[in-house]
């Protein structure tokens, strides 16, 4: 009797990565996300394998986090834990200004309001400010680095280990001497992932693969020539020459984490799943024997569209389930892809639910996908769950125990499903498809506009350039010279992606101005290293030459026709005095994006919008099956009353400034199926509350481009008034991202002369 089921196989696979954030290799950390995430994510979830006999998982580590964690347990601080280990007598007015703007830098909603007094003192600070260190007392200062500390640590450490349990029985009232014991009790946390990792990985529950040494988008150091030259032909930034870079980046990944799980990788989780010929090529040669990247790259390596219904179901999961080979020069390599709507349930929206109640709908989703192969003609399927295993658990109720408990239990007690190690079912199957193409890209977007090809970030790419020539030069001048090998490293550091991810739009961590003092200090030390003198422009900040005010702001009134053709030469000259905004391929899936760039401008009477879709929307094959949402969110300047919040709900905790800001009116666009869904003007209440507004005196044209004219009236505003409004990719009602997200952009009605 033929069953009605097939067995499914998952690979859980969870990324856990941080930047370097030490000025020197011996100095204090400057920010300290090492030490509060191996507290919180890096030893407790690998341990979950210790709990369910048959799970097994993989993990991603890239070498630089194992080298900061070895630095953690060999004494090493954060500015952060040194404060929280000094005694009150020794705390400065400025450190307490420090730990006023830092010390809360916590989830509000699962790690401060549960905590009575840590939401007390919040809300003190909240009322009165940060500029007065007189807001709190020394013993209310003791309380809150103690508390700040003791919510980054998992709950299960929490529950079982004694010295921590008491501490946080205590609430409040907390010495000097419970501070210490606080770091000291991370600190033994964190002497422990390292060699648990190696047991698991002997015992073979878990796996360990890496990333190339300091995070750098391999394409990038590989291909950047080709990258750029549709872009910037005649620039100073045609070649970087780092090709060799990359193989020491990826070589020397291997070799350390080798030497410190005991085991040579067979895995590679390019940077940011950023993937290529040449970067399959290069992992070939070092003998990695696959890699992973998404569903969004298999799709436009094989020519298939994966769709989606409403709820996010793949209609045909077939050839996301498959592993594929792809002949190089050398060898042969292996591809997985992960399913893009699990990682994003996972990272943006689970959080903020039921997480038994999520858990149970991602089984579902699983068993769904489980249902569609039985009529596959393989027997072999492999769901891979993969995306960053640190970030998003701080969203959830006690740090996801109880959605990762209720999940894995679900599966392990499922006879039809099994949790593998991607290598061992590679080695297993022998049912793979070969791959005859591979898209360049990123998990999220075909392109790399998230760490190239924006102002701000080729500034960063120009000044890494220049101190590469100076330090090859110096090389070949001096082979005996000794810290040469120090200079290379402080090198590679620069090239990790992070730097410059952070750099310019679309990207705010909320910490950009130290992003940026730490990578220019790296170029710096490179020519310490030397014993030469950097250059002046190291000393001088990037994000101070990112414009306050868009360079592309209008440059004239405009008063063009609302046709929606962009197709002649009249029709471009007509928004040739518009101000424009590129909007680069995230942080989002790359579909997601519903404009490349948006036009602005006006005259005395109107308001003028041109709105250039997405080139992957426009020019995909396949129709759209989802809705897109463009929200635009006007007021005028110096009004007070009637202005309402943005309503739009944001996937994660880490919520700009500017969506705060409140509008007093918001008009969306929806896009379906490369049609016009709706054109909707909502209007501010008293109240904080939001109401459907008159939309008639709009005019909009969809054809190559979106054209949208607003009379000034309908918004209220009146002649030598400004006009100030800012733009959100939503959605389904969810904030992807704000454009610009720093600031609100701005026009002014022109005074209408008096006619004599």
């Amino acid at each position: 009797m033929m069953s009605l089921t097939k067995k499914l196989s998952i690979a859980f696979y969870w990324h856990m990565h941080q930047p370097v954030y030490q000025l020197t290799p011996d100095g204090d950390f400057l920010m300290p996300w090492v030490r509060l995430h191996a507290v919180k994510d890096y030893l407790d979830m690998a341990l979950w394998v210790k709990k369910f006999d048959n799970l097994k998982l993989n993990f991603n580590y890239v070498p630089v986090l194992l080298d900061s964690l070895i630095d953690y347990q060999n004494g090493a601080h954060d500015i952060h834990s040194r404060l929280t280990v000094t005694p009150m007598d020794q705390i400065n007015d400025e450190d307490k200004i420090f730990i006023l703007n830092n010390f809360f830098d916590a989830n509000y909603q699962t790690m401060i309001l549960p905590n009575p007094e840590y939401h007390r003192l919040y809300k003190i600070v909240q009322e009165y400010g940060t500029e007065d260190v007189n807001v709190l007392t020394d013993q209310e200062y003791s309380d809150l680095m103690a508390l700040f500390n003791l919510v980054w640590i998992d709950p299960s450490f929490k529950k079982s280990n004694p010295k921590l349990k008491k501490l946080v029985k205590k609430g409040k009232n907390y010495s000097y001497e419970d501070r210490v014991t606080i770091i000291n009790v991370q600190r033994n946390i964190i002497k422990k992932i390292i060699p648990t990792l190696k047991k698991l990985v002997k015992e073979n529950k878990i796996e360990i693969t890496t990333s190339p040494y300091y995070h750098p988008i391999i394409p990038i150091l590989l291909d950047y020539k080709e990258i750029r030259k549709d872009s910037f032909p005649d620039d100073e930034l045609k070649n970087l020459n780092t090709e060799q870079d990359a193989y020491e980046q990826t070589k020397s990944a291997l070799d350390r984490v080798e030497q410190l799980i005991g085991k040579r990788p067979k895995g590679i989780w390019a940077s940011e799943q950023c993937i290529s010929p040449n970067t399959l090529e290069l992992f070939s040669k070092l003998g990695v024997e696959w890699s992973i990247s998404d569903e969004g790259n298999l799709a436009s390596s094989i020519g298939f569209e994966f769709e989606h219904d409403f709820k996010g179901y793949l209609e045909d999961p077939y050839h996301l389930l498959k592993t594929y080979d792809y002949k190089t020069q050398n060898s042969d390599i292996k591809m997985i892809y992960r399913d893009s709507i699990i990682h994003n349930l996972i990272s943006f929206e689970y959080a903020h639910h039921n997480p038994v109640a999520t858990a149970n709908d991602l089984y579902d989703r699983i068993k769904i996908i489980q249902g569609k192969i039985l009529s596959s003609p393989d027997e072999d399927h492999l769901l891979t769950i993969a995306l960053d295993g640190e970030n998003c658990w701080e969203d959830y109720i006690d740090d996801g125990n109880t959605f990762l408990e209720t999940l894995y239990k679900l599966i392990s007690e499922d006879e039809t499903l099994e949790t593998v190690l991607i290598s061992d079912y590679i080695e297993k199957t022998k049912e793979h498809k070969a791959l005859k193409k591979v898209s360049q890209g990123a998990s999220f977007n075909r392109g790399y506009k998230l760490w190239i090809n924006e102002p701000v970030k080729d500034i960063a790419w120009t000044y890494l350039k220049r101190v590469r020539n100076d330090l090859e030069n110096f090389a070949k001048e001096n082979p005996d010279k000794p810290n040469i090998q120090n200079a290379k490293k402080e090198l590679y550091i620069c090239e990790g992606s992070d730097w410059f991810w952070w750099y310019g739009e679309p990207n705010s961590s909320g910490h950009d101005n130290l992003f940026d003092f730490i990578y220019r200090n790296h170029l710096k030390n490179i020519y310490r290293y030397l014993n030469q003198d950097y250059p002046a422009y190291l000393d001088e900040p990037l994000i101070s030459i990112s414009p306050t005010r868009p360079s592309n702001y209008p440059t004239d009134l405009i008063s063009p026709d609302i046709t929606g053709k962009d197709s002649t030469e009249e029709d471009s000259e007509q928004w040739k005095n518009a101000g424009c905004i590129e909007i680069p391929d995230g942080p989002v899936l790359r579909e997601s994006k519903l404009f490349d760039k948006i036009c602005f401008g006006n005259d005395c009477d109107n308001f003028y919008l041109r709105f250039y879709l997405n080139k992957y929307i426009k020019n995909n094959p396949f129709p759209m099956t989802q809705a897109y949402q463009m929200y635009i969110y006007f007021r005028k300047s110096g009004r007070t009353q009637n202005l309402s919040p943005i309503r739009l709900i944001n996937k994660s905790s880490n919520i700009p400034p500017i969506a705060y800001e409140k509008f007093h009116n918001e008009v969306e666009i929806s896009i379906k199926s490369n049609e016009l869904r709706f054109l909707r003007m909502i209007k501010a209440l008293p109240g904080n509350m939001w109401a459907l507004g008159n939309s008639k005196t709009m005019e909009i044209a969809y054809d190559d481009v979106l054209d949208l004219k607003i009379p000034f009236e309908l918004l209220e505003v009146s002649s030598g008034e400004t006009l100030e409004f800012l733009f959100i990719n939503a959605n389904y009602g969810m904030t992807d991202f704000y454009v610009p997200d720093e600031m609100i952009l701005s026009v002014k009605r022109p005074l209408v002369p008096v006619k004599k």
